[in-house]
């Protein structure tokens, strides 16, 4: 038997009222994304050249953690679940663990500023500074003090001058904006651009950290033309499967949405 009656009143928003929040993100919420991303960090899917070491596939969910738990909580899950990463999974931790951490910080964080509307709408500038800084000092240390070609820096950076482009104009609104949408479809596209961008501007402070410690030569530079876009093509894939499948997944089942959250 079905009840036709219509419900009477103003329509009322639901909000959590727990005390145990971050930033207005519940700490469960917290949890549950740092262990996805310390999951994540036992697998690894690139060599990072001339170190030894090799990429965590829990650099494809960093963005992701970001749009759902906002700038601050989605940053310190990034770092608890790295943190974790580095002891647990040390094949994968990198030639420098602690930057390891820090990048997760950073990508997290970057990608929560990714906000619609005026609140913090000014948060992203600082995001933006440090990774144009961090591709200044690399070109200008490549070419000036290495003698590597300007044409070879260029394109070795494509992805890290793009993401840039991507996050200082109005894309990074749009990009938000589809992670919004009730559209599954856009919200993939939104997970796949969006991605490519966050890791694409947080890539590059690491990329500059190391050479600086390592200094490798002119000749590596050629060989890495091909390998930084796959890597990053394969942390945007990442993004997609697993994001679209948490962001559907949370819809569906009706959580309270963290605060500061993005999709």
């Amino acid at each position: 038997m079905t009840h036709s009656t219509l419900p009477k009143g103003s329509e009322r928003e639901v909000r959590s009222l727990s005390s145990t929040q971050i930033d207005g993100a519940p700490i469960a919420y917290i949890i549950v994304m740092a262990a996805v991303v310390t999951a994540l960090s036992f697998i690894p899917f690139s060599l990072i050249v001339g170190s030894g070491g090799s990429f965590p596939l829990s650099q494809g969910v960093l963005g992701l953690v970001g749009w759902v738990l906002g700038p601050l909580a989605g940053g310190i899950a990034s770092g608890v679940g790295a943190l974790l990463g580095v002891f647990l999974a040390p094949h994968t931790a990198g030639p420098i663990p602690l930057m390891r951490i820090v990048t997760s910080v950073y990508a997290s964080f970057a990608a929560g500023t990714m906000v619609v509307g005026q609140k913090r709408r000014n948060w992203w500038m600082p995001v933006a500074a440090v990774a144009v800084l961090a591709l200044a000092y690399l070109g200008w240390r490549a070419i000036f003090l290495n003698g590597v070609g300007a044409w070879v820096v260029l394109t070795v950076t494509f992805v890290n001058w793009s993401a840039i482009l991507l996050f200082v104009l109005p894309t990074r609104k749009w990009i938000a904006g589809w992670l919004r949408s009730p559209k599954l479809p856009r919200v993939m596209a939104g997970l796949a651009l969006g991605t490519w961008m966050i890791y694409g501007i947080t890539h590059v402070i690491q990329a500059a950290t190391i050479y600086h410690l390592q200094n490798y030569p002119a000749e590596v530079w050629v060989t890495l033309i091909p390998v930084i876009p796959f890597e990053n093509l394969v942390r945007a894939a990442v993004g997609v499967v697993i994001g679209s499948g948490v962001i559907a997944g949370l819809r569906a089942i009706g959580l309270v949405k963290p605060e500061h959250a993005g999709f």
